[in-house]
């Protein structure tokens, strides 16, 4: 029988450790992994913690993909309307449609056909590293570079524009912003973006955009649409990425038994990015959905147009599903993970985060292997303020002989 008045709990917000989700992600999972939580708007909702409920939640199709009908989970202003293109937010057959047009851009066989242009440019960052001398910043020098020359080179977007929608990206996905500055910031990647096409309705190029305004007529997407899904593209394609290139390395290098391994035996490179992606989980706001209909889940009775939040950093720490969930094993067997997310929504672009993290994270620690950060633990300063989690700063050294 659903119990009728669960406690309401605020959403777990503050790490004490900067590798792990907050602590009373332990003590849901445990007394109660289906709770009852309020958002940041004040509307009541759910909290799902456990790997096996967020799964079969994000399979469900009586839960709505759509945020203009959910709570807001973080900014407490307006909800404002999504943009054509917003895929992320759309439910079938809308998102079908979509999905099934950017499917063909990132196959895993044209995603390892870009592997040598990934390794030019990481190799053109770790040449900059050198040069610039110890006491570099990685995320400025290395993690913030690589992922926007790549998702630049897909989309056709000209490198010497990559720093201006950085600090759009950058500045639209900071949740503790001003929503005029968050606004503003919006408009400036949109205009960019929107002449950007333009400029490839005319002139074509062998990249992403092109590809979607000159596909067949019957599939093709109105240009509002290819704006949106562009600038999609350009803020996951980037943003996430990079934040994983930073905190990754970081954590890498403050568990040195585990970079140990994976420098004596490289070809565990593919397990370490699977477990580096279930370890740190850097997507804050995670799986937000809105049931559509009454929905009886273990035990609860969820009602229509209540908004349910499957926590994936506590999913992928559930000890039900893991061993020693709150371990860095780069040799754990059978890494799955929900950071990708499951089912329909799953990320179309997850093989080419993959590839740029196997890639960056191989050739950084052979080209630097003494690397380690160049301050203490405590100054390190932590991206608490964004959607997507990692460090904002991470001044680096190493030893000049070893390189």
């Amino acid at each position: 029988m659903p119990d009728p008045t669960p406690k309401v709990r605020s959403l777990p917000l503050h790490r004490s450790c900067p590798f792990d989700p907050p602590d009373e992600y332990k003590q849901l999972r445990a007394e109660e992994p289906v709770s009852r939580v309020r958002f940041a708007d004040g509307q009541e909702g759910w909290l799902l913690t456990k790997f096996e409920d967020v799964k079969s939640f994000l399979l469900d199709s009586r839960f709505s993909s759509n945020r203009n009908i959910a709570a807001r989970t973080r900014h407490t202003y307006e909800k404002p309307k999504l943009p054509a293109g917003a895929m992320v937010s759309m439910d079938p057959p809308e998102h079908t449609r979509y999905r099934r047009m950017l499917a063909g851009q990132f196959t895993t066989r044209r995603v390892r056909a870009l592997e040598p242009r990934i390794a030019g440019y990481v190799s053109q960052q770790l040449d900059e590293m050198e040069k610039a001398g110890p006491g570099v910043d990685l995320v400025e020098t290395f993690a913030l570079p690589v992922p926007s020359l790549v998702i630049c080179d897909l989309l056709g977007v000209p490198a010497r524009d990559r720093h201006d929608f950085q600090a759009w990206a950058q500045t639209v996905l900071n949740v503790d912003l001003p929503i005029e500055q968050v606004q503003r910031a919006k408009e400036r990647l949109f205009s960019f973006i929107t002449e950007l096409v333009r400029e490839k309705t005319r002139h074509p190029r062998n990249d992403i955009i092109s590809g979607l305004l000159h596909s067949p007529a019957e599939d093709r997407l109105t240009e509002e649409e290819i704006i949106g899904v562009s600038v999609l593209l350009l803020i996951a394609g980037h943003e996430s990425t990079s934040n994983m290139l930073g905190i990754g390395a970081y954590a890498l290098m403050r568990h040195p038994k585990e970079l140990a391994k994976l420098q004596a035996e490289p070809s565990l490179i593919d397990n370490a990015v699977e477990e580096l992606l279930r370890y740190l989980s850097i997507v804050h706001l995670e799986f937000i959905r809105t049931a559509t209909e009454e929905v009886e889940f273990a035990g609860h009775l969820i009602r229509p147009g209540e908004t349910v939040k499957g926590s994936m950093v506590s999913a992928n720490r559930d000890p039900d599903r893991y061993p020693d969930p709150d371990v860095l094993d780069l040799t754990r067997e059978d890494v799955h993970h929900l950071t990708f997310g499951h089912g329909i929504h799953q990320c179309i672009a997850q093989q080419l985060a993959r590839m740029e993290m196997r890639v960056a994270f191989s050739l950084l620690f052979t080209r630097f292997p003494t690397l380690r950060p160049a301050i203490a633990p405590q100054d390190v300063r932590f991206k608490d303020d964004s959607v997507a989690y990692g460090v904002k700063e991470l001044p680096v050294t190493w030893d000049t002989a070893a390189v």
